[in-house]
């Protein structure tokens, strides 16, 4: 296990979905930017479902000290991510975890790890965590993230799990 840096959206998709305590089984250190617990304590404050900063003791709170990548200035990311992003790059040994498809490009491209929601539920599966994923990513939709069927199947299918709509009914 290594460092995992924390952009808004895992946290609280992964709270939503029952998962959030996986984290700090996954990795010896998680950090968060103070840019996203902000985000975090404003969003609770005007009554969204997201946890409580206070109720994550394993989360370290670190800014980032370089200067951020010129590129990723004039992508349409938020604070979060970039603080985010930033921070996994000083720290080469880290992930960072992020949804966003461009935030996630744009952190690959410098050489960050990424990892989205589903590759913690995927993670957290194969280190034995949870014996299933299935009824995790049944509930992404009720979390605020919206996956397609054809995308939902495929995830279901590399977790080694085939959705109940493809199972052939035994005969005899």
């Amino acid at each position: 296990m290594n460092k995992a840096v924390c952009s808004v959206s895992p946290v609280i998709y992964l709270y939503r979905l029952g998962a959030i305590e996986w984290l700090p089984k996954l990795f010896d250190r998680i950090l968060m930017p103070s840019v996203v617990l902000e985000d975090l304590l404003q969003a609770r404050f005007v009554g969204y479902e997201v946890p409580s900063p206070f109720d994550l003791p394993w989360v370290e709170y670190e800014d980032p000290q370089l200067t951020v990548p010129s590129a990723w200035l004039s992508l349409d990311l938020n604070s979060g991510e970039v603080a985010a992003m930033s921070l996994a790059f000083e720290n080469p040994d880290c992930v960072v975890l992020l949804d966003d498809p461009m935030a996630r490009r744009a952190a690959a491209a410098v050489g960050v790890k990424c990892w989205g929601t589903l590759k913690v539920l995927m993670e957290a599966k194969r280190r034995g965590l949870t014996p299933v994923i299935a009824p995790y990513v049944e509930r992404f939709g009720k979390a605020g993230l919206w996956l397609s069927d054809d995308f939902r199947r495929r995830i279901l299918k590399l977790a080694g799990e085939v959705p109940a709509e493809h199972t052939r009914p035994r005969i005899g």
